[in-house]
This record gives C-alpha cells, structure tokens and sequence, in this order.
C-alpha cells in the first residue's frame, strides 16, 4: 500500500464528523476584528442594529452606547455586557446577539503534492492532519515534507501560546518544516493558524534505464536510497550487471559527475546504500555490451510518457 493513501482514507473520516464539528463551533468561535454582529432588542426595534468589531476589537457603533469590548469573545459574553450597557437606559433590556459575518480569520492555504489545493477556513483550531484531509490527502507526487509559512499572528492566543502570538516580523522566518512519516506516525500535528500557507513539497524524478523490469522515472522522495528506486522499478533482470551500476548526476553548469556502485556488494551490505539526488539518471548495464545510444534511446521513450522538470541551475 502506498504511505500516501492513509491521508485519502483520513479525508473520508474527517468528512462524516465536520458536521458535528461545525455545530461545535458555535459555541466556541470567538469574535475578532473585521467580524460582523446582529443585534437585537426585544420590544425595542429602534435600537436594532448591524455592527462590525472595529481595529481595536470593540463594537463601537451600537446606539447609545460606548465601546464594548468584543475582541477574543464569544456571543454570549458580548451580550452580557451590552444588555447590562442597555440596563441603564431601558429595564431589563432582552437583548440576542449573533454573528452574520464571520471576517477576522483568514483562510489557510494549502498547495504542492495535494489532491485538491485551495483554500480552507480556520474558523476554529484545526490541525495539519485536517487540513491535509480537507485537501483531499497527499499525492504520490510528494518529496516527504511539508512546508508552513505563518503569515499572522494568533489572533486569540491560549494558555502557552503568547510568544507563538507575536507579529510576524523581524530576522526570523516564520517557517515550520514537518515530515509527512512524522506526520503519519502521529508524533507531530500542529495547529494551523489563521492565514498559514502550506506546501506540501513535490518530488523531482530520477530516471532509471537499462536492464530493470521496468525503465521509467520515479519521483524523488524523502530519502530515497538506489535500492529503493530499483525495487519501484520491478527490480533489475537477470543479466543485469550488478558489479557496476553507473549514476550520471548533474548540478547546474557543473560537469556531469559519473558515479560506479558495485551493487552486488550494497546488497551483501559490504557497502552503503546510495542516496540519490534530482535528476539523476541511473544506468544498468547487461553483462553483454550496453552503450550510450541505448540510454539516450530508453530516456526518450521516458521523457514521451512523462514530463519532466527542467534541471535546476545553481
């Protein structure tokens, strides 16, 4: 099974409980600036009105009243106090608030090796394991990290949370790198914050040609070992010249450096494993005669069925 497909099945579980998730919100969404609020007055319509919580988190066009303080509240604590505001002017004001324009939380987006990039709303905490499966789950396309840009403060910080609420600014990049093994292993998941910017990083191809099952390209994921990529591929063949697999690597405007692997002995763990790099294009020769024209040949039917990216320049 692919490590990729847990993610698929998790979108499908957190799909059946948003639902319950949604009406919990409710109850918990705290207002911030830019929100919009009803409120309303019983027996008393000319008192009615549509507010928004200005820059300094009040509510400060309501009739009659000074500001009241909204800011990292819940409905029910700014109706508290804007019926006890009211009880000075009418007895025993029944007032409803409610929020119509939910605007001080931005979105947090989510791009790369996804099944549905886009935007997801962060409306409450929600954790990277949501976001993912909100997304569609991880492609088989990703390198095996995740990249998370902050780009605002939280705007509510719980308890413990008020260094992680200071503004993004300064030196120090906001940038938090999470690999998807860790993330699957459940020993890391943190909450995404209001107008986080997630990549989920896509893997660049290595290319494999010669004697193997099956000549092709695999995409370069985290760690990814020569053995590895042979076994993607089906595995070498039988007259495959295991003494000497040649990896031709490439780096911007450098000369191609040529890497001999004596794999027999890789396999007998005489020697390392091999990490491989972009781009690289390992050849497996046969025990007879294998030439360049061969790997040229085997590469071009490759670059037919795929498409590749273009070799990075330094």
């Amino acid at each position: 099974m692919s490590p990729k497909r847990p993610f698929t099945m998790l979108a499908v579980l957190i799909c059946v409980v948003f639902g319950v998730v949604q009406g919990q919100q409710q109850q918990t969404y705290v207002l911030g600036p830019g929100d919009v609020v009803e409120v309303k007055i019983f027996g008393q319509p000319d008192l009615n009105s549509t507010a928004q919580v200005d820059g300094e988190g009040n509510l400060s066009s309501l009739p009659f009243l000074d500001a009241i303080p909204a800011k990292c509240r819940t409905e029910k604590q700014v109706q508290k106090d804007i019926a006890l505001a009211y009880s000075r002017l009418i007895k025993d004001p029944q007032v409803s608030v409610r929020v119509v324009d939910r605007k001080s939380r931005q979105p947090a987006s989510v791009s790369g090796a996804v099944r549905t990039p886009g935007k997801v709303q962060t409306e409450r905490k929600i954790r990277l394991n949501e976001l993912i499966a909100a997304s569609g789950g991880i492609t088989e396309k990703a390198a095996g990290t995740i990249q998370i840009l902050h780009t605002e403060p939280i705007l509510c910080p719980g308890p413990g949370e008020e260094v992680e609420a200071m503004p993004v600014a300064g030196t120090a990049i906001p940038l938090r790198i999470v690999k998807i093994s860790d993330l699957q292993a459940g020993s890391v998941n943190p909450v995404i914050r209001s107008g986080d910017l997630v990549l989920v990083t896509e893997a660049v191809p290595v290319y494999i040609t010669g004697s193997v099952v099956s000549p092709g390209s695999v995409m370069l994921t985290d760690q990814l070992t020569l053995s590895k990529a042979l076994g993607m591929v089906g595995g070498t063949r039988k007259e495959a010249k295991l003494s000497e697999i040649k990896i031709y690597r490439q780096k911007g405007n450098a000369p191609q450096q040529v890497l001999k692997v004596d794999f027999e002995a890789v396999k007998k763990s005489q020697k390392p494993d091999i990490f491989l790099q972009p781009y690289d294009v390992i050849e497996v020769s046969d025990i007879g005669v294998w030439d360049t024209g061969n790997i040229l040949k085997t590469l071009a039917g490759i670059f037919l069925r795929s498409t590749p990216l273009p070799i990075p320049y330094d």
